[in-house]
């Protein structure tokens, strides 16, 4: 059923999903919701929301996935969302995923779930690896000491879900589970509290109505300010009176960490009595693989080596389909549109607006459609398999070297999807510098709206090497990333390097299922702007060349002369001509562009092959046989032996498409220098509205532009002297 179907006479019930990052929240969302996940932003924040509602014994279940914490301190904008919607959403119960192989940790967040006094159900996640390490959990004990239902998961099989959604809604009395047991703190601060409390419901006899006093008297403790100001109490020292003073005594003021300390100590008690782990000498997968991965001598290698194959991998299997695709848009798909509008008699400049515009435009930025999926289901496993946060922490000695830490280098490995996310991902970053920083240098990871345009300059020039010279582009925006970062760290952000600490997950194989699911919500992104966003400005790049209305030479029209104008920027770079001057200038809108650009410029130069009187029936049978061909293809190309590489032009087959004509216009080094151009050369349009979301202004989105252009057309210069250089030619 869908999550947007409500039944009605049926009560719905909101439960939120709670915990730690790595605890298999995700995974068991998708495992109860699946297809009924959608995926928005919360109220006034760019931080994606998840929630989905379907129908289990009678009631219409609403869940909302909170961000991942570790607790509800108000630090981080994850921490701040989840306690805002814990405190102000009111939901009606619970769901807390706590990971069963690092018990101690998060029970920490358990035990703050718990002082809120709403109903609560722990699911004990990811227990299969719990048992394989030998651990041992006294679930009934932890479901008397803390007074709720814990049910063990394994999210990545399905299994318990049943259970914790049947202990969700009790059967027996028709009533979601209990509220839990209040927690207990040590007798001193107990005294506090009670104290406190009831100096709270003297301040203001309706508090308890709004909010649980207890909870709000422990805030009061800490003196948490951000939860104090929400409720308008300004007099602390009054409400608190002498109840802490003795508190204060032993523990030189610092009443917050006296608090944050008996919380732990109530985890690490409760781990105690609950945990039983069985002594062996043995040691674990996940410590033998980082003993290799995270050596300080290979850690670099290895990563570096891992994204080559990813790149690899990826266009090894989507190669054969974006050939196979290319045929179909180029071949039946433009010629059916074409007779289709002439039969009806549509005006030629529609025709042309359709065939030429859309057809030529969105038509092949589609094309890499399969390449953009193959990308993403391989990052998708690397984040999945525990891998990724490797990287952020092998990277981390780079990352100081630009007075960052390792945490910084998430958002980028977040920009190799889409460098929008990536702007959004810094506000996990405590430092407001940090933050800057790390958003001017997000634009140089190359995301996957520029992968069409390497596709196609990689199959006519450099088809043999593929993997290597799209592993090149990728590694060269991180090195100038790097260097661009130490630049204006020494320029314009001068300061201490923060301290690194960042939880290393054990390693895991996704389930497939997962790893779909994931995939498509990173690549649907794409499809998205294709049908939309792209759509609208391949029109609109057809009138620009096609205005003033009549032109026969697109030298001459808007976009044309506007290309012209810019051209000679770009001639000491290798490509001075007014049809990749043209094309850069629609990509400063979306980098997919500058394909379907060239693609409508190019469209009257391409000579296709010749095409029979119409297109038979009996020409989808071969379509169908050719797609066959391509997945054989492509299995076939993952098996391949990998050939060592050398810069060097293949025959692509003559002037018989967009690469035909491509192959004319430029050569081998050009089309290199402009991939490194368009790797560097400017954040788009998109992004720059993520950086006024994020700090308020356009300011540094200007900024990101002019450091990128310069930095661009600097490094094109080299590629393209020093290979003249080399003798590789022009």
């Amino acid at each position: 059923m869908s999550s947007k179907t409500i039944i009605q006479n049926t009560k719905i019930i909101t439960v939120a999903v709670a915990g730690n990052p790595n605890s298999g929240k995700s995974t068991l969302i998708n495992a109860i919701a699946g297809s009924r996940l959608h995926v928005g932003n919360w109220p006034g924040v760019t931080v994606e929301k998840k929630e989905a509602s379907f129908l289990h014994k009678g009631y219409n279940i609403h869940l909302v996935d909170l961000p991942g914490t570790y607790s509800l301190s108000p630090y981080t904008q994850e921490e701040i969302i989840a306690r805002d919607y814990l405190i102000n959403g009111k939901p009606d119960a619970i769901i807390n995923v706590v990971d069963a192989t690092n018990l101690e940790r998060n029970l920490y967040l358990t035990i703050q779930l718990l002082e809120l006094n709403i109903p609560l159900i722990l699911a004990l996640n990811i227990y299969d690896e719990c048992n394989e390490k030998g651990y041992q959990v006294n679930i009934s004990k932890i479901e008397s000491i803390l007074g709720i239902k814990v049910i063990p998961t394994i999210a990545t099989q399905k299994a318990g879900i049943d259970n914790l959604l049947n202990e969700l809604i009790l059967e027996n009395d028709n009533t979601i589970c209990k509220k839990p047991a209040p927690v207990k703190f040590n007798n001193n601060i107990e005294d506090a509290i009670s104290q406190i409390e009831k100096n709270l419901n003297n301040y203001d006899a309706f508090l308890s109505e709004i909010v649980n006093v207890r909870w709000l008297a422990a805030k009061v403790i800490e003196n948490d300010t951000d939860v104090l100001n929400r409720f308008g109490i300004s007099n602390t020292e009054e409400i608190i009176g002498n109840s802490c003073e003795h508190l204060r005594l032993a523990h030189d003021n610092d009443l917050e960490s006296l608090m944050t300390d008996e919380r732990y100590s109530l985890a690490s008690g409760l781990t105690k009595e609950v945990l039983i782990r069985t002594k062996t000498s043995k040691i674990e997968l996940t410590e033998r693989i980082d003993k290799i991965v995270l050596n300080k001598f290979l850690g670099i290698p290895i990563f570096l080596a891992a994204m080559w194959l990813m790149f690899k991998l990826t266009f090894d299997i989507a190669n054969p389909f974006v050939d196979w695709i290319d045929s179909v848009t180029s071949g039946p798909l433009s010629y059916w549109t074409g007779e289709l509008f002439a039969f009806i008699h549509t005006p030629a400049w529609l025709i042309s607006l359709v065939t030429d515009g859309i057809v030529a435009g969105v038509g092949f930025v589609l094309v890499f459609v399969p390449v953009i999926f193959a990308m993403m289901f391989f990052i998708t496993f690397l984040e999945g398999s525990g891998y990724m946060a490797r990287a952020a922490f092998v990277m981390d000695k780079a990352m100081h070297g630009i007075g960052l830490h390792g945490k910084s280098f998430i958002p980028l490995l977040l920009g190799f999807g889409c460098n929008v996310p990536s702007i959004y991902a810094t506000r996990t970053l405590e430092n407001k510098k940090d933050k800057i920083l790390t958003s001017l240098i997000v634009p140089f990871m190359s995301c996957g709206a520029r992968l069409p345009v390497y596709v196609v300059f990689i199959a006519v020039f450099f088809q043999k090497n593929a993997g290597l010279v799209l592993w090149l582009l990728y590694t060269l925006g991180i090195l100038v990333a790097v260097l661009s970062g130490l630049f204006l760290k020494k320029a314009f952000f001068k300061g201490e390097s923060p301290l690194f600490i960042m939880e290393l997950p054990p390693y895991r194989m996704p389930s497939f299922r997962s790893l779909l699911i994931h995939t498509w919500e990173k690549g649907k992104h794409f499809l998205t702007k294709a049908g939309t966003y792209i759509l609208a400005v391949s029109i609109f790049v057809w009138f620009l060349l096609n205005l003033p209305w009549g032109v026969e030479n697109k030298k001459d029209s808007l976009l044309g002369l506007t290309g012209q104008a810019v051209a000679p920027v770009l001639a000491p770079i290798g490509f001075g001509n007014w049809e990749a001057a043209s094309s850069l200038i629609t990509g400063i809108i979306a980098k997919e562009i500058v394909v379907g650009t060239m693609s409508e410029i190019y469209v009257h130069e391409i000579k296709d092959e010749p095409v029979p009187d119409k297109y038979l029936i009996e020409d989808i049978e071969k379509i169908t046989i050719d797609l066959g061909n391509a997945a054989i293809s492509a299995v076939k190309n993952v098996f391949s032996t990998i050939n060592i590489a050398t810069i060097s032009s293949d025959d692509d087959g003559g002037q018989d498409s967009l690469k035909g004509v491509i192959k004319t216009k430029f050569s081998p080094l050009s089309a290199l220098s402009f991939m490194v151009f368009v790797l560097l050369y400017m954040p788009c349009i998109i992004t720059g509205v993520a950086y006024k979301q994020e700090f308020g202004s356009w300011k540094w989105y200007g900024v990101a532009v002019l450091n990128g252009f310069v930095v661009a057309w600097l490094f094109a210069l080299a590629v393209f002297n020093i290979g003249s250089f080399l003798g590789y030619g022009v």
